[in-house]
């Protein structure tokens, strides 16, 4: 196939009538969105690619849930794995809201906490974090107070 002829083609996927897109996801944290909005639990209709061409992540992935909209909380927690992720609100198959996520403030029962010896890790407790930085980011342990960076950021 020519070149000019292969920049012509593009992958098309169906669009839906109404739910949310998320976009602008980083291609290697797709699954952990999924988990944290616990989109492997519910019956809505999901699409997904990753690995797509973006100019600004080089390469990304994109989620389209149908019939499916986020509260705020939900969505801000992505921001953890997805910082410059973008939603698009969709009603009557138009784009009716665009939103762009947010680092919230206290950060429970999502990540792990990094220290081994934290009681989140040796006992049936729900992790709690306070955000004392959004860029980069750094959460404070409300149990035994160890940062946990975002090289150390593990999704449970």
């Amino acid at each position: 196939m020519k070149d000019s002829t292969k920049k012509k083609l593009k992958l098309k996927v169906s669009a839906i009538k109404d739910g949310t897109v998320i976009d602008h996801i980083p291609a290697q944290n797709l699954f952990n969105v999924i988990t944290i909005l616990g989109l492997n639990k519910i019956d809505n209709q999901i699409t997904f690619g990753t690995n797509l061409e973006s100019d600004k992540l080089g390469s990304k992935a994109i989620i389209k849930v149908s019939d499916k909209f986020f509260a705020d909380d939900e969505i801000n927690k992505i921001a953890l794995i997805a910082p410059h992720a973008k939603l698009n609100i969709i009603r009557d198959y138009m784009v009716t809201e665009k939103r762009v996520v947010e680092v919230p403030d206290n950060v429970t029962g999502i990540v792990k906490c990094f220290n081994p010896k934290c009681i989140t890790n040796n006992e049936v407790i729900v992790t709690r974090f306070r955000v004392i930085s959004k860029e980069p980011l750094a959460l404070k342990c409300c149990y035994c107070e160890k940062i946990t960076d975002e090289a150390h950021l593990k999704v449970i």
